[in-house]
């Protein structure tokens, strides 16, 4: 199965309302409504960004009262953080369901993971705009958040390139550590920018590709060539 249609065929999409599970006990009514706190505040954020969007806009778009949002986050950049994690969480459990799925080695499994961070960009703008854009305007998030769902979706990255190694198929000469960070800091700058473009799906696809093809060939290993 060729890498387009394996990774781009028609899906179901990032639908957001699968982020947030209702718990089948008594508080079923309280996770839900935190959870449309912060489909509200994704909403908003991508509208008018983190710094302009006020607590009461997000309440409009939840559809709760203002002193609501107080009962579940301390205050905007809490929310911020909240946000981030949930969705991060999402994204890491599609990740390592996908890879599961995927026919092929860990050349192809590299693949996936490339071509599924790329297609938050196509499939929920809002949810890419928020990673790439938002995330950047609180200080808070940037200097002090530990940030241990990044560590874990990095993990999976390290992993990839780890088996790759053992395997003889990648570079044993390069640390996988600092790979992965050079190749998450590629893939999170490009996304940033088709992001704030609004790249149409085609070109998302195409960008995809083409940075899927150029890290594969800096990582795989290549027999010496040899001179008559």
């Amino acid at each position: 199965m060729g890498i387009h249609s394996a990774h781009f065929c028609a899906r179901s999409p990032l639908k957001r309302g699968s982020f947030f599970m209702a718990e089948p006990d008594k508080q079923r009514g309280s996770t839900e409504k935190r959870g449309r706190i912060l489909e509200g505040a994704l909403r908003a954020f991508a509208k008018k960004g983190f710094y302009n969007t006020k607590v009461s806009e997000i309440a409009s778009e939840a559809g709760v009262a203002d002193g609501t949002i107080y009962l579940y986050f301390k205050n905007k950049d809490d929310l911020l953080i909240s946000l981030f994690e949930d969705r991060m969480e999402w994204i890491i459990d599609r990740l390592q369901t996908e890879l599961k799925a995927v026919d092929g080695g860990v050349l192809e499994r590299l693949k996936a993971f490339i071509h599924l961070h790329f297609r938050l960009a196509i499939e929920d703008r809002d949810l890419a705009e928020f990673i790439t854009v938002e995330l950047r305007q609180s200080a808070k998030f940037v200097k002090e958040y530990k940030n241990p769902k990044f560590a874990d979706y990095l993990k999976i990255l390290h992993g990839l390139i780890d088996q790759g190694q053992s395997e003889g198929i990648f570079r044993s000469d390069l640390d996988s550590r600092l790979v992965g960070r050079a190749l998450f800091g590629a893939l999170d700058e490009v996304l940033l920018q088709l992001t704030l473009a609004r790249t149409a799906p085609n070109d998302v696809k195409n960008e995809a590709e083409q940075i899927s093809s150029m890290i594969i060939d800096g990582l795989i290993v290549r027999p010496h060539s040899t001179m008559d």
